[in-house]
């Protein structure tokens, strides 16, 4: 008993200790992280902003502050590197950009956009250098728009192309005793197919096919231009694998100028910027610039333009889906609906930009947000801004804006719905579970998991499922005025290009966040204006105790991998929506 009461309170002491000190570390940081925002840095003259490309790319950088007090990378807000660059361009202290290129995930549209504002930069005169000991693809076609492009002689280039390789799950979940029982309109709906099947249907390659072939057929036009090639020398490039012959033979294809050590960078930093060596070569990173000054500074009008960022998965309840996906963000339907129908009501938001970054998720949620637009619409414009997605509930949000504006790949359309209903019986017979039922209806036991549906309920569920579809259809018909018949026709599940969407009238333009933002500001008829983000970022210490609230289960989610994950699916959809507007994939090189 005395050892018991002694292991206790050992137990207890450690985790009072434990718990003082992160709040010790996190109230340090806090007062550190502080003091530097609120004081601006000075940019010295001859000082070259410092891209690190690395970490994950995203709409806006999170606050996490689990990740800075371990050392890991917070990743890459495009919101900050876009100001950066933008205030790189004018200020004269700044006289070049160095491209960092490290391990960058990253999905199209985001990296167009990011490319397009190092390719704004160039018109300045000032120079942009790129380095990296070896490139991944999608680093390398940002870097390609570099005057120089730099590479450690025992590095390498990967530049292969793009390809996607689903994983299906139909035979490791028979094993499992479970069979998914599958409800959905639209040929192309290709989300239900890993549980159904064990290879991609000719519907699914189809469009598979076509996105990645025009979004590969950007990048080398892209990397032509820049690099002074033809796209069939960019691509002879890539069908000779780069990475495994000699770094020399990458300078020989034109995808690099020179190859050099790291050590050496500086002074070759210090040539492109028209200094002898013994001088004092200064560097800023990307928040020395955004304190230094931006887009988001206040004028004197007091009008406003909010830029709403609605980023990933859409869900009814962010409690239950947040194992499924991890430290990423939500979109949760009740909560941006509020916060829209605020925006409605705030005198000084004279027009606001969603800024839409999802492949969908709860057809429910989606509704509520489609009708909040519909709300907010009613009294000032609204400007849809799509980014790396805004696919089948991400369009469904978009679908009744005023206008939108799209990147060339973005993915969007899917204009689908379907269901998933596990049947858990196998799986219950196998560990030796019986279940026995009581009721006083036929229906009482609706969609329990112990047992198959039958038919008269499966027709149930399909007829709820067209009705969902249905309903979508007419949304986007109103939203866009496309007669349903003929909206029926591209929709069916496909998922297009931005590209292609403009072609069938999905979207209005082609452009990026800033495109939209100036629509806004015409729209609204105003000169001039300030921006303000939503939805507000938690603050440091707001989200230190968020994250050691969903630490252990977030780190747990990251171990489980793919297969847990599509497992996980099934549990959240049992808990919450069973009814999905959802794409499977996301096309994100991070090779």
């Amino acid at each position: 008993m005395l050892r018991f009461l002694k292991n206790t309170l050992t137990i207890a002491v450690g985790f009072i200790v434990a718990i003082v000190v992160l709040s010790l570390i996190g109230m340090c940081w806090l007062v550190s992280a502080t003091t530097s925002a609120s004081s601006p840095v000075e940019v010295k003259s001859n000082s070259v902003l410092v891209i690190p490309l690395k970490g994950e790319l995203s709409d806006r950088q999170s606050v996490d502050p689990i990740a800075k007090l371990s050392g890991e990378d917070p990743g890459l807000g495009l919101d900050d590197l876009i100001e950066a660059i933008a205030e790189a361009k004018d200020n004269d202290h700044v006289v070049g950009i160095l491209l960092k290129a490290g391990e960058l995930t990253a999905g199209t549209a985001l990296t167009e956009e990011l490319r397009a504002a190092l390719n704004d930069f160039k018109q300045s005169g000032k120079f942009i250098t790129a380095y990296a000991d070896t490139y991944q693809q999608n680093a390398y076609y940002l870097c390609s728009v570099a005057d120089k492009v730099l590479l450690n002689p025992q590095g390498g280039v990967i530049w292969v192309g793009l390809a996607s390789t689903p994983m299906y799950y139909k035979n490791l979940l028979a094993k499992l005793g479970v069979e998914v029982q599958v409800f959905k309109v639209g040929t192309y709906k290709s989300a239900v197919e890993p549980y159904t099947s064990t290879h991609m249907s000719e519907a699914n390659r189809e469009q598979m096919t076509q996105l990645l072939q025009g979004i590969w057929g950007k990048m080398t036009a892209d990397v032509a231009e820049s690099r002074g090639l033809t796209a069939e020398q960019v691509n002879a490039a890539a069908e000779r694998i780069p990475l495994f012959r000699a770094a020399s033979e990458s300078v020989e294809m034109g995808l690099v100028d020179s190859l050099i050590y790291r050590t050496d960078i500086e002074d070759y930093l210090k040539q492109q910027a028209g200094l002898t060596k013994d001088d004092k070569l200064h560097t800023v990173s990307v928040s020395d610039l955004v304190s230094a000054g931006g887009r988001t500074a206040r004028d004197k009008s007091g009008d406003v333009i909010a830029v709403y960022y609605a980023s990933g998965n859409i869900v009814d309840n962010a409690d239950s889906y947040s194992p499924l996906y991890g430290s990423g963000p939500l979109i949760v339907g009740n909560e941006v609906a509020g916060d829209l129908l605020d925006l409605r009501d705030d005198d000084k938001v004279k027009a606001v930009v969603f800024r839409v970054n999802s492949p969908g998720g709860s057809a429910f949620a989606s509704e509520q947000i489609w009708n909040a637009v519909s709300q907010l619409k009613k009294k000032k414009p609204v400007i849809v801004s799509m980014g790396d997605y805004a696919a089948s509930g991400g369009y469904y949000i978009s679908c009744n804006a005023d206008v939108i504006v799209s990147d060339e790949n973005t993915l969007t359309g899917s204009i689908g719905i379907f269901g998933l209903y596990p049947n858990l019986q196998k799986t219950a017979e196998m560990v030796g579970l019986d279940f026995d039922v009581v009721k006083t209806n036929t229906y009482s036991d609706f969609g329990v998991l112990y047992r198959p549906m039958s038919e008269d309920e499966k027709q149930i569920m399909q007829g709820y499922i067209e009705r969902g579809y249905d309903t979508f259809l007419t949304r986007c018909s109103d939203g866009r005025g496309i007669a349903k018949d003929e909206l029926n026709k591209i929709a069916q599940g496909r998922v297009w290009s931005g590209t292609d969407a403009l072609g069938l009238g999905l979207v209005d333009e082609i452009g990026d966040l800033d495109r939209a933002i100036a629509i806004a500001a015409e729209k609204a008829g105003l000169d001039s204006y300030s921006l303000k983000d939503y939805p507000r970022q938690p603050g440091v210490w707001e989200s230190l105790i968020e994250a050691l609230n969903g630490l252990a289960e977030v780190k747990a989610m990251t171990r489980v991998g793919s297969i847990g994950r599509q497992l996980m699916l099934l549990k959240g959809m049992a808990e919450d929506d069973h009814i999905q507007a959802l794409i499977p994939y996301q096309i994100i090189d991070n090779r």
